[in-house]
């Protein structure tokens, strides 16, 4: 982190749009990176520092990451570009992730207070930063009482380790039972929701968490918008060296496997129909075209970009321009190819009311 003597790099957010993360009052970038497979992982060295600093030039300042991520080696290089580039701390949104820890003992995973606690001492030491501004709960942890994990959580942020806690790929009644928790105690509850949300997974975020973001103003802060890569097109005719579902085969070897049977079949025949939608309507790539997408949400406060080349930063990064085209007539063009839409609750018979007052 660096000090103000030491700030080699002034933060310029160029054309970059920022929501609310949630109901809380910090703006995040409407398009983040994250260090998932990547960062530390097969991206290691100089490599990371060109990713990050070609992102933070073009208005990207929130950098996501987890204790899991290539087993704390994606939070070392973080921090080490962060001191290098001579980044402006306040400048940064950082955040970070705990569950799996890095060793084997029964207490060095999971979501008790101990773990909370020293895992998150772990990474701040890992990033080399006195605080990140949010530090989530990388997935549920059905053995550990829920008032513990929200009392745990905002100790840490007592304890100015962290701003805000939030979840990842919780389901929609464990992130209530979370609020209902930290109201009971005066505490706070967790701010935004880090799940998986792309074209063709849509139900535990389109409809799932449909009352959570009425009731609790949550925010989604995306991962997967592109499935993987599935959404690029480059699955279409097979799996290309040096892509994701080649490096990481063991990982999506079910995902891989899917591609050869009729839903993996029907999945590709929409990608390829996507893909001329967005080249002859929308003058983009299908990548970009699903990356604004999830973006136009208005429950998503930012999608993380993953990212192995600095150009692929730049290429995602054009989806801004197509935000804005995705008007009404194309969000139905775009769900006649798809056909997934979740339904809408069931109101049994009743009639619909009137579409200019409170719904």
């Amino acid at each position: 982190m660096a000090s103000v003597s030491d700030v080699k790099v002034e933060f310029d957010p160029k054309n970059m749009p920022f929501r609310r993360l949630g109901p809380s009052g910090l703006r995040v970038p409407v398009f983040s990176l994250g260090g998932w497979l990547t960062l530390g992982g097969t991206v290691i060295g100089d490599p990371v520092k060109d990713i990050m600093k070609v992102a933070f030039d073009n208005g990207i300042n929130m950098f996501d990451t987890a204790e899991a991520y290539a087993k704390g080696q994606s939070e070392l290089e973080m921090g080490r570009v962060i001191k290098e580039l001579g980044l402006r701390r306040t400048d940064l949104i950082i955040t970070t992730k705990l569950f799996w820890g890095l060793r084997t003992g029964p207490n060095d995973g999971g979501l008790s207070r101990k773990h909370i606690v020293e895992g998150t001492k772990e990474c701040l030491e890992r990033l080399g930063l006195d605080y990140v501004d949010v530090i989530f709960a990388h997935r549920p942890d059905v053995s550990v009482p829920m008032e513990e994990i929200v009392r745990a959580f905002n100790w840490v942020i007592e304890k100015g380790w962290a701003f805000y806690w939030a979840t990842s790929e919780w389901s929609a009644y464990e992130i209530e039972e979370a609020q209902h928790v930290a109201t009971k105690l005066g505490l706070q509850g967790p701010i935004a929701e880090q799940c998986q949300h792309n074209m063709f997974h849509r139900e535990r975020p389109e409809k799932e968490y449909r009352p959570l973001y009425k009731k609790y103003q949550l925010g989604t802060t995306v991962f997967s918008a592109l499935a993987s890569g599935l959404l690029t097109g480059k699955y279409n005719a097979g799996i290309p060296e040096g892509t994701r579902f080649s490096t990481h085969s063991n990982f999506f070897k079910g995902t891989v496997d899917s591609l050869q049977k009729e839903e993996g079949l029907i999945k590709i025949r929409k990608v390829n129909e996507l893909n001329v939608l967005a080249e002859q309507e929308l003058g983009c790539t299908i990548t970009h075209l699903a990356l604004a997408w999830v973006a136009k949400n208005p429950n998503t406060s930012t999608v993380i970009l993953g990212a192995s080349k600095p150009e692929q930063v730049l290429d995602n990064l054009k989806a801004l321009d197509v935000i804005p085209k995705l008007t009404p007539e194309m969000m139905d063009k775009i769900e006649a190819i798809l056909q997934n839409q979740p339904a809408a609750p069931a109101t049994f018979g009743r009639p619909a009311l009137d579409v200019n007052g409170r719904q």
